[in-house]
């Protein structure tokens, strides 16, 4: 229904509307009695059970224990705290008076009342009060056991390793591959063996060895998950609150200023001074005066006349101000006066010393003080990591204030002391604040008007500091001593009342009631008569005699504490002054009309002259203090009488023109002063005023009474009433917070006590609603600031904490004991507590007390029975305060009274107010039935208003039923009896009507709904604690069905998250949800005490019970019975639904909530128990299979940790995307599984939609569940899962492990512990912008956070702006917080993989039972690997390992007889375990595989498979293994001979030798190891070693393959296209040779040498002859490679690295032999792929023919020198580097590197190619010589090399070419220049396996000098003719070329070489071939200058003839040069010459 139904009743208050207004809204709401349905759907909410009726039916049937506390909530739930009001003082703030007026009355019952709190006793155990703060979490994590990761372990010997590495790289390389095998064996035999364990040579039975690792994985667990857990998420945390503040007063930054010294440069009189704080910008006094007097005894003495009596209270020297508004504007005034000397300084003293006269003024800016100090350096009161109560921090962290500018910090400065010495003269025209201000505002920036002030000569020393917290010896502004005051004789210090200089918005919470007069200025210039030398003189008259002065005037200095007068200093000669005077009064709590303010104005004669008095009275004038019962304050303009005032004066005010009196200016208003009250009693507001004047007048029936104009009747009193009521929103809003607490008891008064005029009952409640929602509504929209997250204001939060009751209703004053205790007031002080606490006291109905019938019939209208009184000191009964007082009038109903004290709870005196017969009758109502009644009917406005700030309502009717429970002893009612069915209709009505609220305006206003939403959940949380809980479930029932759209928007769903959270917040949430229950009853007759007696029969009878199925669903059952726990899970369930709404906010709020409530439990002290938390754990059941179902969404840990490439296996499948597990496809025929599950693998991971953090957060949720479940449920849950339903748990589980392993104290430092959450939320943020459901009340947190409450006015609130973040924002964390921190995330991981180790045992327990082991186990094993692959701790490893060794001796066929894949792993995870640096791991994994060996053995008689597999998983390990120390290897190895030898069963058996031989094989391998580990960081030393290590198993195909693998992965990894390519085809090369050997087949390749057109070095992989290995024998060539189908694989991925180097012609060879393959298998569809890639490929090489456009390497010759390099000294190498690689790259690359090795200045690179001579090198360095050499070919050579292809693939020979000369010189003349060609052969053609290889061969070439010139011309003459014949015709490059070969001036130029070399003969006949060869060249030479020239001619514009021409004549002359020298032949070349034999002179190097 609309609510608008509700809106009908405009005016109704009458009770029969209402009453049909309930039963509308019941009917359209649903009332609790609805019909069963079958098979609830999930979006819809089931009918809850009847929670009293089964509650009361089903007796607890456990013993008093554990248990039995969660059938029911405890007696003791709600407690009534009444609680001292702290007083500051050492005396009550309180009047003197013994009675007083109604008004003070009421104040001071406000002021002193104690507060009344009444709180559910339990509430703390729940997150509503206490947050998962990190702190809590840190005080639970306290005392965990380190544990022991091998991580950190091998962390911390890595930095000892680096120290060690120096003095293992000298060790040179053996240049056999393997050490010699008899050292081997004596180094293992000689090593020590790790502990064994004893039961592994023991023989027991399966079921024992279960139930002995079951106890032993229990043993020292963690019993909290959560606590390792990171706590919940704050900013999710809805249900949130914290306790408010308890009302004070309010205190500003307060800052302490010391009077030190005051010196004048002549002192003859006394001085005294005045400290005052200014605003300048507010042009405010913004505090009370403070007056110290600084004379010396001496000065003093003059003035003992004066001053008699001294009281300790004014001789303070330290004042404390106070400053809320803190800012650049505000000064400290110090003033100073004298007494003005016109005689001798005694004379003048002993005559003037009362007087006082200004001297001189200066002023301090305090803002320089602040800053130029500098702020302290105190740390952040934020960045402590929340250490403190939650409002502790609070409030430290809302003391920064925030001015805009920052120092402005008056709290924390440095002290400093200052010494003031520019005082000005106080000139006595120029007094008046206006000028001060000028001044101030003069003294910030220096201008010309202070030089225009006369300086006075002085010097005043004063400190200035921020104040402390609490110091000692303060005296309050009403002088009483503050605490602590430990000696009254001690000189005080005074805090001075601040004026703030902006509203502060605080209501009174003591008395105050002071009075400043500030005389301003007086015009007597036309007075008659002497009047120059005036004083004011002020007086408090109590009446019009003289004697009435009162003494309430404070004393200034060095005086009496109180005067009953003050004066004014004395301006002398101006009849004009000004004053500058404060007089500050205490003034009477009860004031009459009588009360009043006199000034007499005096004349002072300073010189004594005959007959002349010290003073003559020149006039009067007078305020009247109270008008209409109203203090009157403000400005004043009075006219000034002559004479005396006439008698009766002090009624009238003295405007009026009194008969006979004489006026100073004829009645002008000549005299100005202003009045302030500080006062806690007089509001000083009209409509304040006016309301409380009427309540008073009703209150005390005082008719007729006049008010203003009116007079007030019983006839008119109503009216008047209600207008003020309605008047209220016209009052100033700081004054209706000042006087909050006051109006608001007020207003319930009149709701609860409606008053009876002339014998009608007056019903006020509507108006008195309707104004404290308007009141309420407006101090929440302006006090923004001051809020929590709920938008809930703090003032008002306060006053329902601690000072609402409910009002008491006895007319009469009775004496309270309290007050008399509370205060140490007199005990005959009487209070008229009338207003106090009520009570209505449904026992007593049956005794009418009362003779008046009418009040009678009332009050059985209402269903509400009579009011009896109740004092409030009989609480507690037995405790101190259980004491029964009454009043000695009452004694009726003393009897039931005391009956009732036996009960829980205490007595309650109830004073029969019927039995006195007074005057009047008194009306009762209950406030909570009035206000649900009030707000049901209310309409517009008003309850707009009230819907506003719904929860203040609720927390008041909260509040109000819990008192009323307490004084009427309901409390110990059954529920259903507590309240009466009409309020319980109209709380469903209330409740219907919000429900529609918030469903109907979710998108309008999402603010409110938000407040809304969340207050109405925490309502009928109260609710749950006091009314019938299954009503209330019924409530919440009706709220979901209403705030369920059908398309279910977003934010409907976080509202009802939200809603759902608070609700299950609550502290007994798991009683409430019937924990102990059980679903479907079973045969047993009595169901509850079969479940709940003996959870052991109850479990294992469920075994047959069909009803364990439904505990884990969410079946209606399930939802029925666990109410709030099926809420939570329904709406978790529907926000995950992959195809749901579940966007990721949503996500975060569900997850978290579950989080949050399973962390509650976690912590909770009453759940500690094992038995109890496994039924608390059923209330969770359900979250299993849900978590399971989100599986495909949640994120993949798996795939993140590139560490775990370390673990990798050595042969990976392809689509493996974790590299530590089996490929997918594998584990899916390992498990069996009928069906794919992709949920792992990276397809089936792309929906992901969960973000890292929530699913961490609900596997971890998922664990909890795990964790604390009963075993046997779980067990029987799981027997009946399909295969399917188990694969799905299985790879939770997987990922699970995944998801909590440890990373290391490393990465902790490393990681900033924000950064993952942080992205998350911004994700999360930004979704509930754009999809606009930014929660309201996220929104208000956030601008709580953000806003600095200094822009508007409610600066206060600072105070209350909620912080509670998690402080987890600090990055900069302490070593031993990280310590911690790792400590707890390796408990985090260690428990959570145990979880999942019980959970895999469960598993493979139901198992053994059924038939699906063989689909299940494989998935078991893969999951126990997964975690054995991560990084775990020992205790872990323990169990882990002994789960294994269980697995394995139960189902050995799975390994030994099924896939070889699961063996393969299980080995390389054992073995990289018997590494492990942790000797307890060492142990259990030697065990393990041991036995693993003995087991295979025993199947067969011998362990082939074990044995191929460990070998090749040691191979693997190693040569992928980061971290990997073979010395811990080798005790685990010695550990595995050892038991071999000591087990006496296979003694005699050929075992033990098998493994001894294995052992020695293995050690072999790692002897080889130890040097790879060494040249780890050098990749060309690395490969090298690979290279050799792979060679040594030349004889082991597998282990050979295995290297080769493992080098092909190191090449990928460096981007070494080719040389990974080349790895695999020799793979594939040894692959055919051996698959050869095994059967003859014509279709694939016959062995290696059908590869060698690829490669020629392939041929090394021909097999070794037959009689030393062959492929049958078991376990050899058992790989996965060895197959035709491995083969394929093998050549196509080498396909692949050929085409990703470019080497696209090898391409084509390999697929030469994949082509038949596939032909002879007919496998077109790969045909047609190969065909598809070979096309592709032509074209590629098509496109690119000249070559230039793929780089194939550069290369460079490498030499070592120096023993520094070990076994590399003197070698050489040419190292292939990356296309386009420069010399001085590679040069920097291997120096850098090697320096890093050796030491900067160690390494030398030699800079020449020239020879090296070792003898002249420094034997302690290490030197390099790196050379650029160029591949090499004999000219038949480049007959074949045709393409670019060719001639960079296959290449063995490489040359460079050194210059030099005879004479040691690299360069001379052209007859000096020779020059040496080094050619260098390799021992492998490039590309290969590897990326450097040595030379084996090297031969020199050397030119002789005209050799070198012929070479440079041949060089010249190509050049020319290819600049020729260039197409298309380059004319620029054309011309360089010519250019350089005519050019005269061309330097050494061709015509030089001709004149040097061709001029003679030779007189050598070995040069005459030189000389003819060289003279033909120049022919060629000119010729193709020619051709040149011609071409040029073409090419060439006009622009370049000249230049041609310039060309052609110089070509010109160098042929007519060139002539004779060309032509001369030498005769004797054409002898034959028999003699001759060579030219050149070669020398043969190797």
């Amino acid at each position: 229904m609309s609510v608008t139904v509700l809106y009908r009743f405009l005016s109704v208050s009458d009770r029969t509307v209402a009453a049909e207004v309930r039963k509308q809204v019941s009917r359209e709401y649903g009332s609790p009695q609805l019909s069963k349905k079958r098979g609830v759907p999930l979006t819809e909410v089931v009918e809850p059970v009847d929670y009293e009726e089964y509650v009361s039916s089903h007796a607890p049937g456990a013993e008093p224990g554990p248990l039995r506390q969660l059938m029911e909530f405890p007696p003791d739930d709600l407690e009534l705290l009444l609680q001292d009001r702290e007083c500051t003082t050492l005396e009550p703030p309180l009047p003197e008076e013994d009675t007083f007026d109604p008004r003070v009355r009421d104040a001071l019952g406000v002021y002193t009342d104690d507060w009344l709190i009444i709180q559910r006793k339990y509430q703390r155990y729940s997150t509503t009060h206490t947050p998962h703060s990190s702190e809590r979490q840190r005080e639970r994590q306290r005392g965990l056991v380190k544990q022991t990761f091998e991580l950190d372990e091998a962390a911390a010997t890595d930095r000892q390793d680096d120290q060690d590495d120096a003095k293992r790289r000298s060790v040179s390389l053996d240049d056999t591959p393997r050490g010699s095998w008899a050292s081997s064996i004596f180094d293992l035999k000689n090593s020590s063996p790790d502990a064994l364990l004893p039961s592994v040579l023991e023989r027991t039975a399966a079921e024992d060895m279960d139930r002995r690792n079951a106890e032993a994985r229990l043993q020292g667990r963690h019993s909290d998950l959560l606590g390792l857990f990171p706590p919940p998420d704050e900013d999710e945390a809805v249900e949130r609150c914290s306790v408010p503040e308890v009302p004070k007063e309010h205190c500003g930054q307060r800052i302490m200023v010391k009077c030190l010294s005051l010196k004048f440069e002549i002192e003859i009189e006394p001085i005294f001074g005045t400290l005052a704080l200014y605003d300048v910008k507010e042009k405010k006094k913004i505090s009370e005066d403070f007056h110290f007097d600084l004379n010396s005894d001496q000065m003093k003495g003059l003035l003992r006349l004066h001053t008699p009596h001294t009281a300790i209270s004014t001789l303070a020297r330290s004042a404390i101000f106070s400053i809320t508004y803190p800012s650049a504007d505000i000064f400290l005034v110090i003033k100073v006066l004298d007494i003005g000397l016109p005689l001798s300084a005694e004379t003048s003293c002993s005559r003037l010393g009362r007087y006082r006269m200004p001297f001189a003024w200066t002023a301090i800016h305090l803002v320089n003080i602040v800053s130029s100090v500098g702020g302290l350096e105190r740390s952040d009161p934020d960045s402590d990591s929340g250490h403190g109560t939650w409002n502790e921090r609070r409030k430290k962290g809302s003391e920064r204030m925030s001015v805009g500018e920052d120092m402005c910090n008056f709290s924390t400065f440095r002290p400093a002391t200052l010494t003031v010495t520019n005082f000005f003269k106080q000139e006595g025209d120029r007094l008046s604040d206006e000028d001060l201000y000028k001044f101030l505002a003069d003294m910030r920036r220096p201008s010309s008007v202070l030089r225009r002030l006369r300086p006075v000569t002085a010097q005043l020393k004063i400190d200035i500091s921020p104040a402390p917290d609490s110091p000692h010896y303060c005296l309050s502004p009403e002088l009483l001593h503050v605490k602590p005051y430990p000696d009254l004789r001690v000189r005080p210090t005074k805090e001075v009342l601040e004026f703030p200089a902006r509203y502060v918005y605080t209501p009174h919470t003591t008395y105050r009631n002071l009075l400043y007069i500030y005389p301003q200025s007086l015009n007597f210039s036309s007075r008659q008569g002497s009047v120059r030398n005036i004083a004011v003189k002020v007086q408090f008259m109590a009446g019009e005699d003289l004697s009435l002065a009162m003494p309430v005037i404070f004393g200034k200095s060095s005086c009496a504490e109180f005067f009953t007068e003050a004066y004014s200093p004395v301006i002398y000669h101006d009849k004009s002054p000004e004053f500058y005077e404060e007089v500050k009064m205490k003034i009477p709590a009860n004031l009459t009309d009588n009360h009043h303010l006199l000034f007499t104005f005096y004349h002072i004669s300073c010189q004594p002259k005959q007959n002349t008095p010290l003073e003559t009275p020149v006039g009067y004038t007078w305020i009247p203090l109270m008008q209409h019962g109203r203090l009157r304050t403000g400005s004043f303009s009075l006219p000034v009488s002559v004479e005396k005032p006439p008698p009766s004066y002090s009624v009238l005010t003295p405007d009026v023109s009194l008969p006979g009196m004489k006026w100073v200016d004829n009645h002008k208003q000549v005299f100005n002063v202003e009045v302030t009250a500080a006062s806690s009693v007089h509001t000083q507001d009209p409509h304040l005023d006016k309301f409380f004047t009427l309540c008073y007048v009703l209150e005390e029936y005082s008719f007729p009474f006049r008010l203003k104009d009116c007079i007030i009747s019983e006839a008119n009193v109503e009216g008047e009433l209600k207008a003020s009521m309605t008047g209220l929103r016209g009052a100033l809003l700081d004054t209706c917070v000042r006087f909050l607490h006051q109006l608001l008891s007020k207003l319930i008064l009149l709701i609860v006590h409606p008053p009876v005029i002339a014998g009608q009952i007056v019903n006020l409640g509507r108006a008195a609603f309707e104004a404290m929602s308007l009141l309420v509504n407006q101090i929440h929209k302006n006090l923004e600031g001051n809020q929590d997250q709920h938008g809930r204001n703090n003032l008002l939060a306060s006053y329902i904490h601690y000072c609402f009751h409910l009002p008491t209703s006895e007319p009469l004053p009775i004496q309270y004991a309290t007050l008399s205790r509370a205060t140490a007031r007199p005990s005959t002080l009487h209070l008229a507590r009338s207003k106090s606490i009520s009570n209505s006291n449904p026992d007593l109905a049956s005794t009418p007390t009362s003779p008046d019938e009418e009040v009678q019939r009332i009050i059985s209208s209402k269903g509400i029975d009579r009011s009896h009184s109740w004092v409030n000191s009989a609480y507690a009964p037995g405790g101190s305060r259980a004491v029964l007082r009454r009043n000695p009038n009452f004694t009726c109903e003393l009897k039931q009274a005391s009956d009732r004290g036996c009960n829980r709870m205490s007595a309650f005196v109830d004073s029969a107010t019927f039995c006195s017969a007074p005057t009047r009758q008194i009306v009762k109502k209950l406030l909570h039935e009035e206000l649900a009644l009030q707000w049901v009917v209310s309409t517009s406005t008003v309850r707009e208003a009230a819907l506003q700030q719904a929860w203040f309502f609720f927390q008041l009717m909260t509040k109000s039923m819990s008192h009323h429970l307490f004084l009427s002893s309901r409390i110990d009612l059954p529920r259903r009896q507590r309240f009466p069915d009409r309020f319980v209709d109209d709380i469903a009505a209330l409740v219907g009507a919000i429900s529609a609220d918030v469903a109907g305006r979710y998108h309008k206003d999402v603010e409110l709904v938000e407040r809304l939403n969340s207050s109405l959940a925490f309502f009928l949380n109260d609710l749950l604690s006091l009314m019938d809980r299954g009503f209330v479930f019924n409530l919440i029932r009706s709220y979901y069905k209403q705030v369920r759209a059908p398309q279910n928007p977003s934010s409907l769903t976080a509202l009802r998250m939200d809603f759902t959270r608070i609700l299950c917040s609550h502290e007994h949430y798991v009683t409430l949800n019937l924990p102990c229950s059980t679903l479907s009853p079973p045969a047993s007759p009595s169901p509850s005490t079969s479940s709940t007696t003996s959870q052991g029969s109850a479990f294992s009878s469920m075994h047959q019970d069909q009803g364990v199925a439904s505990m884990f669903e969410l079946s209606v059952p399930f939802r029925q019975q666990h109410f709030l726990s099926g809420l939570l899970l329904t709406e978790l369930s529907l926000i995950l639904e992959p195809d749901g709404e579940g966007v990721f906010f949503l996500h975060k709020k569900a997850i978290s909530a579950v989080h949050s409530l399973m962390s509650s439990h976690d912590a909770d002290p009453r759940y500690t128990d094992p038995q109890v938390r496994t039924h608390i754990a059923q209330l969770y059941l359900p979250l299993i299979p849900i978590v399971m179902d989100t599986l495909p969404q949640l994120h993949d840990f798996t795939d993140t940790s590139q560490a775990r490439g370390r673990h990798a296996p050595a042969m990976q499948d392809d689509g493996d995307p974790d590299n530590g597990t089996i490929s997918q496809s594998v584990a899916m025929a390992i498990a069996g599984s009928p069906l794919p599950r992709s949920s792992l693998s990276q397809a089936g991971r792309q929906c992901s939609s969960l973000s890292a953090e929530c699913s961490r957060t609900l596997l971890v949720s998922f664990l909890w569940v795990l964790k604390n479940a009963d075993a046997a449920l779980l067990e029987s849950w799981v027997s009946d899962l399909s295969v399917m339903q188990i694969n799905r748990l299985l790879d939770l589980l997987h990922l699970s492990v995944s998801c909590f392993e440890y990373k290391g104290k490393k990465a902790l430092e490393r990681i900033n512990s924000l950064t993952f959450k942080k992205s998350q939320d911004m994700k999360a943020r930004l979704e509930e912008a754009i999809l606009g459901t930014i929660g309201a009340r996220q929104e208000m947190v956030r601008r709580c956070r953000e806003r600095s409450p200094y822009g508007n006015e409610n600066v206060r609130w600072r105070k209350n702006v909620t912080h509670w973040r998690q402080n987890t924002d600090r990055v900069d964390k302490t070593k031993a917080e990280t310590e911690q921190e790792s400590v707890v995330d390796g408990n985090l991981a260690t428990e959570a993989s145990l979880v999942v180790l019980d959970t895999l045992e469960i598993i493979v327990k139901t198992v053994l039972v059924s038939e699906l082991k063989e689909s299940v186990l494989g998935g078991v094993l893969r999951v126990l690997l997964h975690s054995m692959a991560g990084s775990q701790s020992a205790l872990f490893l323990q169990h882990c390992f002994t789960t294994q060794r269980g697995l394995v001796f139960k189902f050995p066929e799975m390994l030994f007889e099924e896939d070889t894949e699961l063996c393969a792993d299980l080995c390389l995870r054992l073995l990289r375990h018997c590494s492990s640096s942790v000797g307890s791991v060492r142990s259990q994994a030697s065990a393990s595989l041991y036995l693993l060996m003995r087991q295979n053995f025993e199947i067969g008689n011998n362990f082939a498979r074990v044995k191929m597999q460990v070998t090749m998983s040691l191979s693997s390990l190693v040569g992928t293994s980061q971290n990997f120390n073979e010395e811990h290897l080798r005790r685990s190895l010695k550990t595995i001979l050892t038991y071999a030898e000591e087990d006496l069963e296979l003694r005699d058996s050929p075992f033990p030798e098998q493994v001894q031989d294995l052992v020695f094989n293995l050690h072999m391998i790692l002897t080889d190891t130890v040097k790879m580990k060494e040249h780890q960081q050098d990749p060309e030393m690395l490969i090298d070693l690979m290279y050799r290590i792979a060679k040594g198993y030349q004889n082991s195909p597998d282990l050979r393959l295995t290297w080769l693998q493992n080098m092909a992965g190191k090449h990928s990894e460096r981007g070494n296209h080719a040389e990974a390519a080349h790895c695999l085809v020799h793979s594939a090369a040894l692959v055919a040779e051996y698959l050869n050997m095994l059967e003859d087949c014509r279709y694939m390749p016959i062995g290696c040498v059908t590869f060698q057109h690829i490669s020629s070095n392939v041929l090394e992989e021909s097999a070794v002859s037959d009689d030393i290995l062959s492929p049958e024998e078991e376990g050899i060539c058992a790989g996965k490679y060895f197959s035709e189908l491995g083969l394929v694989g093998l050549l196509e991925q080498a396909a692949t690295s050929f085409h990703m180097a470019s080497m696209y012609e090898a391409i084509n060879e390999v697929y030469k032999i994949l082509l038949p393959v596939h032909e002879a298998n007919r496998d077109f569809k790969k045909l047609a792929t190969v065909h598809g890639k070979l096309q592709d490929t032509f074209n590629k090489i098509y496109n690119q023919s000249s070559g230039w456009e793929r780089m194939f390497g550069t290369y460079f010759r490498v030499g070592f020198y120096g023993c520094r390099f070990g076994d590399l000294d003197e070698q050489e190498f040419v190292y292939k580097e990356p296309s386009i690689t420069k010399l001085a790259e590679i040069s920097y690359r291997l120096e850098e590197f090697y320096a890093e090795r050796f030491g900067d200045d160690v390494v030398e690179i030699i800079k020449d190619s020239n020879h090296v001579d070792k003898n002249k090198l420094d034997p302690n360095k290490a030197y390099l010589q790196i050379t650029y050499v160029e591949p090499f070919f004999d000219t038949y050579e480049l007959k074949e090399r045709i393409t670019y292809f060719d001639k960079n693939y296959n290449l063995r020979t490489f040359m460079y070419c050194t210059p030099f000369t005879l004479d040691g010189r690299a360069h001379g003349d052209l007859h000096e220049q020779y020059k040496r060609k080094s050619i260098l052969t390799t021992s492998h053609a490039f590309p290969y396996i590897k990326t450097r290889i040595n030379v084996i061969h090297k031969e020199e070439i050397i030119l002789v000098p005209m050799e070198v010139a012929i070479e440079d011309m041949q060089k010249k003459t190509q050049e020319l003719a290819f600049a020729t014949h260039q197409e298309p015709a380059d004319a620029k490059m054309l011309q360089m070329v010519l250019q350089g070969s005519v050019g005269t001036t061309v330097n050494q130029g061709p015509l030089e070489v001709a004149q040097v070399f061709l001029s003679d003969i030779p007189d050598d006949p070995k040069l005459y071939r030189h000389h003819n060869k060289l003279r033909l060249c120049f022919k060629d030479f000119t010729k193709r200058c020619e051709d040149a020239l011609r071409r040029n001619k073409t090419l060439i514009g006009p622009d370049q003839k000249e230049y041609h021409k310039e060309m052609e004549r110089n070509f010109n002359k160098l042929k007519e040069s060139l002539g004779p020298l060309i032509t001369r032949k030498i005769p004797q070349l054409y002898r034959t010459l028999n003699s001759f034999s060579s030219s050149s002179l070669r020398r043969g190097d190797c």
